[in-house]
């Protein structure tokens, strides 16, 4: 008989985060899902349940997140897997962005999702066991334009999800970054994308980009969220599971553009390159 996992998860109140609750829950695992807005998560996810636990967290507070992580240990045991979900994107050229705007996406894309990480460990390590999930994206390897504050919040990401992963092998803890590509969620509208305060016209590609996102990408993503959640569950259950999974067609495709571009580049500079070694 298989043993019931607990599973937190934050950015659960749409597009593959609410998957992941749902599949989970078919599953007869315990979840914890993180909101804003408790009532509206309850509706969404539509199931009623001893093993779903709701809470209100406001990932910006370092003490929100620890309360709600003694919280959810007190009900259910210790995490056995942490999905770290939650995030937007910033649609803007680097010159476009504020400060500001850029201080709030790494805000959530990345410093919410290493409290999370520093919440749950001490009672992963005690237990023996747990799954860390950090949702990255195919931009984390590979930038473009328009995109180019996101990349950093994903590149950050997975920066510091490499070095955990070495960093809880001794604990025999698991580290997963998932790299989905375009899936059809409500990602691209409702708020998950902002766009900045100050636009330049000059950026004639940048808007060009702006405009196919929010017209013509939007509603024909190639992904499908509910099997992205399948693939994810999969995963959770894999005694030795990949480091990385890029999620979709063309997430292997862009992730196969940047692989060629840095043999390339390698190939083409490697005299440059191992010519600032001291001379044996």
């Amino acid at each position: 008989m298989e043993t019931k996992k607990t599973w937190l998860i934050t950015g659960t109140s749409q597009g593959i985060g609410l998957e992941i609750v749902k599949m989970a829950l078919a599953n007869g695992d315990n979840v914890v899902a993180t909101a804003r807005k408790v009532q509206s998560l309850k509706k969404v996810v539509g199931i009623s349940s001893a093993n779903f636990l709701p809470i209100e967290v406001d990932l910006l507070d370092e003490a929100s997140i620890q309360a709600a992580v003694m919280f959810a240990e007190e009900t259910f045991g210790s995490i056995d897997v942490l999905v770290n979900n939650a995030g937007y994107g910033l649609m803007a050229g680097i010159e476009e962005a504020s400060k500001e705007e850029v201080q709030a996406s790494f805000d959530i894309n990345v410093f919410a999702a290493l409290g999370m990480v520093r919440a749950v460990l001490p009672g992963m390590r005690k237990a023996g066991k747990g799954h860390i999930i950090n949702i990255s994206s195919v931009f984390g390897l590979i930038a473009g334009k328009g995109w180019g504050i996101y990349c950093a919040t994903k590149f950050a990401m997975e920066g510091f999800s490499e070095a955990l992963a070495e960093e809880l092998t001794p604990f025999k803890l698991k580290v997963t970054i998932v790299e989905p590509g375009y899936f059809r969620t409500n990602f691209l509208k409702n708020g998950s994308v902002a766009l900045p305060s100050k636009e330049l016209t000059e950026y004639t590609e940048i808007s060009e980009i702006k405009r196919m996102h929010s017209q013509e990408i939007v509603g024909n993503q190639p992904g499908d969220p509910e099997k992205a959640a399948q693939v994810i569950y999969k995963i959770s259950e894999m005694e030795n599971p990949p480091l990385r999974i890029l999620l979709g067609s063309d997430a292997i495709k862009y992730a196969g553009y940047k692989i060629e571009q840095l043999k390339t580049q390698m190939a083409a500079h490697l005299q440059l390159s191992v010519s600032t070694d001291f001379n044996q």
